[in-house]
């Protein structure tokens, strides 16, 4: 198989369920737990993108037992949620009858309806911080969080739709916006949207390993014409190990931006220090700076484009994060002593 490729469609999602490690596995089989309270007038897509990424990391092939990963929607036993769409979700387990989770993740809905919401859901949510349960607040689920005043020391990842209604809420609050979500302790928040799948899996991949990661993406995202999954990425840009968890965290955002890149002084905020202390330790881990880091390691990525098919240079340099052909091109050229162009036609005759 030629470098760089990877089987594809059911082939692909039969290696990754046969990789998985047993030997890791807790007893019973389940690595992840995730109980899920719904706002009224929540988004469809957040829920459908959280549960359907567990289904799949979940079971082999295309089933969807509740295997290594189990789900579940709380809330008042007999009652349903209505959706932002009009959808109505059944509740399937009552909040007196809830398990342990991993996980409690809020789905908040429209800003008007918050708190419409049954005041024994914000109940539970607060027993479930007082028990040190890890609270995930999906698109305005971040706002419930903040309500019951469990955001008072960690930053919140906002979706850029509502970065002022968050500023005027609550003002002495902190917040991003530049990110598909934001891990600060035991507070994840993610912006909403299809950023529920990026957070799923990262999740997934934390907790089940990079094989589970890589199916959800694969099965989710990840379309037959472009050929590229997620191993395919991970294996490129390598799996660095670093002691400094702010440098690990800063590292992992650069991998989730690669064709939109944060600056160095957005990695700083995310992971919580200043840009100064982030380059510090940048130099003593990896012997240069953020930035440089940065843009070798899109520049792997763009070399590993380069010989996984024939995409225009251009849609390469724009995929890595570069601004036109020209600096892709340059940059390359001094990072691997040849252009791109030259190297792809090295790479087909070898």
């Amino acid at each position: 198989m030629p470098a760089g490729s990877l089987a594809s469609g059911p082939a692909l999602v039969q290696r990754l369920d046969a990789a998985r490690d047993v030997a890791r596995r807790p007893r019973g089989g389940v690595e992840l737990s995730v109980g899920i309270l719904l706002w009224p007038r929540f988004p469809l897509l957040s829920l459908a993108g959280l549960s359907d990424a567990l289904r799949h990391a979940a079971d082999v092939g295309d089933q969807s037992r509740q295997l290594r990963c189990t789900w579940t929607v709380l809330g008042v036993g007999g009652e349903s949620v209505s959706s932002s769409c009009g959808v109505a979700v059944p509740v399937q387990t009552p909040l007196q009858r809830a398990p342990a989770f991993d996980y409690l993740a809020v789905i908040g809905g429209l800003l008007p309806d918050l708190h419409t919401a049954d005041p024994r859901y914000a109940d539970f949510v607060l027993a479930s911080a007082e028990r040190g349960v890890p609270l995930i607040g999906l698109c305005t689920g971040s706002f419930v969080l903040a309500q019951l005043g469990l955001m008072e020391h960690s930053t919140a990842c906002v979706h850029p739709f509502h970065v002022a209604d968050w500023q005027r809420r609550f003002p002495a609050l902190r917040c991003v916006t530049d990110t598909d979500f934001l891990i600060d302790g035991a507070r994840l928040t993610v912006a909403g949207g299809t950023s529920v799948i990026a957070f799923a899996s990262r999740l997934i991949r934390d907790h089940c390993g990079p094989d589970r990661a890589a199916k959800v993406v694969h099965q989710m995202t990840v379309t037959p014409a472009q050929g590229r999954s997620y191993v395919d990425r991970r294996t490129v840009l390598g799996f660095a190990n670093f002691d400094s968890d702010r440098v690990r965290r800063a590292v992992m955002l650069m991998e989730e931006h690669l064709s939109a890149p944060l600056n160095v002084a957005t990695l700083a905020e995310v992971v919580g220090c200043s840009t100064r202390q982030l380059e510090r330790q940048f130099s003593e881990e990896t012997g240069t700076t953020p930035a440089d880091y940065y843009r070798q390691m899109r520049l792997r990525y763009g070399r590993w484009l380069l010989t996984a098919g024939d995409t225009p240079i251009s849609a390469v340099a724009y995929e890595c994060g570069f601004a036109d052909a020209a600096h892709f091109i340059r940059h390359f050229q001094r990072e691997f002593g040849v252009p791109p162009g030259a190297f792809r036609r090295q790479f087909m005759r070898t």
